[in-house]
């Protein structure tokens, strides 16, 4: 999948923008993860951060919209492509200073880039 771009939903993943996707069930390629906190839609910086509750002690993770392979609306489930430990082993999300830090998106690229072909 080299060319993802990860600050914006793919089109074949289902998401139609403007739904709420808020309290949707999140599954890795390996297994349950949590629950959408919140949700971003702003253009160039699409992201779900998602409360893993004691899955990974309660922190929780942003997930920037190109790991979404699917959205179920029927489910209330979305699945990405990121595996548990993937996902666990990214980099911190800090809901106190995320929305003053503006350098967010770099951490983020050069963590989940390579997955996708580079850092992007």
């Amino acid at each position: 999948m080299s060319g993802t771009e990860i600050w914006e939903f793919r089109s074949t993943a289902g998401h139609v923008s403007g739904s709420d996707l808020v309290g949707f069930h999140v599954e890795a390629t390996d297994g349950h993860i949590g629950k959408i906190d919140t949700l971003s839609e702003q253009a160039g910086s699409q992201y779900l951060v998602v409360d893993t509750g004691p899955w990974i002690f309660g922190r929780h993770v942003l997930l920037p919209a190109g790991t979404v392979l699917r959205v179920d609306r029927g489910d209330r489930k979305v699945h990405v492509d990121r595996t548990k430990d993937e996902i666990k082993s990214g980099p911190e999300f800090d809901p106190h200073t995320h929305d003053a830090d503006t350098d967010y998106q770099d951490i983020y690229n050069a963590y989940y880039g390579p997955f996708y072909g580079g850092a992007i």
